[in-house]
């Protein structure tokens, strides 16, 4: 479970000063705190064995002498994928990629997963089928066997899955920003939501995967000066405010997001915005990071990561991320769909 250090409820009014009566009255961030909060009176914040709870891309589990990284997400239909512009197949692979995702941004190492798997009675052997297929290519690709699951019926499909890594001692990437760090992030951002543009203009099935930077953010946690480190899901200028915390902004110039390659003419072509586009597209599964002054230059880490690194900007006091927003699942004007 992962949760904005910078989310809060504001006492028992909302935005704008609205009484907070439903989960549409918060965002999914002042939620998960407000889970932490209960769990804390509970007494089961930080139990013997736990050296990372709620609030990162995974928890952080004591075994013996090393370390289980443990993440939890969901796919859920109409909100992360759509029937009519996706295969079977890549719903699923793009469900296990999510999830290995979180276990990257802490420099894990993948070593099973569970699903729990919901759907309708009327849901079409061949999608149930394809959906599994899909999971089951993308863990033989990451060496994250299927270990177990559940089935239940429900109005809608969706996938939770739990994925389990291992990491050394001491060794997991947090988020964690101070004033003054470097802003980086691997690759390229945008293609996703590109590409599902196409998809739902053309009407194509989606068959676009992305790929979990797993070697990746185990290099990246063995490089001095790394900070921080979060993947990009909900799009870069929703994860940055997440990677930052409390009382920290960033000076970020948005035309200056690494794009793929004939991108933006691309983008105009559909009516989309370039910059807005990659600023606040999702499913890109990057690792966004912060480095010290340690850290080597954006080069050098990306020769030792074996694939670009882009610097954004600099970690600064104050303000916020300026620019398009991201992906959220509640409060005010959420859209409708994940990009």
């Amino acid at each position: 479970m992962s949760a904005a250090r910078t989310g809060s409820e504001r006492g028992a009014r909302g935005r704008r000063g609205r009484p907070v009566r439903t989960l549409a009255d918060l965002d999914e961030f002042a939620l998960i705190a407000r889970i932490a909060r209960a769990a804390g009176r509970a007494g089961a914040d930080a139990p013997r064995g736990v050296r990372v709870g709620i609030g990162d891309d995974a928890a952080v589990l004591r075994r013996g002498r090393g370390e289980w990284a443990v993440s939890c997400d969901a796919r859920v239909e109409d909100v992360h994928f759509r029937w009519r512009s996706e295969a079977a197949r890549t719903i699923g692979r793009t469900a296990l990629v999510a999830a290995l995702s979180d276990l990257a941004a802490m420099g894990a190492v993948p070593r099973g997963f569970t699903c729990a798997l919901a759907a309708p009675p009327s849901l079409a052997l061949a999608r149930f089928d394809g959906l599994i297929a899909g999971l089951l290519a993308e863990a033989r690709r990451w060496g994250c066997p299927l270990v177990g699951g559940n089935l239940a019926r429900a109005r809608e499909t969706s996938l939770a899955l739990t994925v389990l890594g291992e990491v050394a001692p001491g060794a997991a990437l947090r988020r964690r920003a101070r004033e003054g760090d470097r802003l980086l992030v691997t690759g390229e951002l945008g293609g996703a939501a590109l590409a599902r543009a196409r998809a739902e203009g053309s009407g194509a099935p989606l068959r676009r995967v992305p790929t979990p930077r797993l070697a990746e953010g185990r290099r990246l946690a063995r490089i001095p000066g790394i900070r921080g480190c979060i993947d990009v899901s909900d799009g870069l200028a929703a994860d940055l405010g997440h990677l930052l915390g409390p009382g920290l902004g960033a000076r970020i110039d948005p035309a200056s997001v690494p794009r793929p390659r004939g991108f933006d003419g691309a983008c105009r072509r559909l009516g989309l915005d370039p910059v807005a586009t990659a600023w606040s597209g999702g499913d890109d599964y990057e690792l966004l990071f912060t480095a010290g002054a340690r850290a080597p230059t954006a080069d050098a880490i990306g020769r030792r990561l074996g694939v670009r690194v882009s610097e954004l900007g600099r970690v600064e006091r104050g303000g916020r991320p300026r620019g398009p927003g991201g992906f959220r699942h509640f409060g005010p004007a959420a859209p409708p769909n994940c990009t």
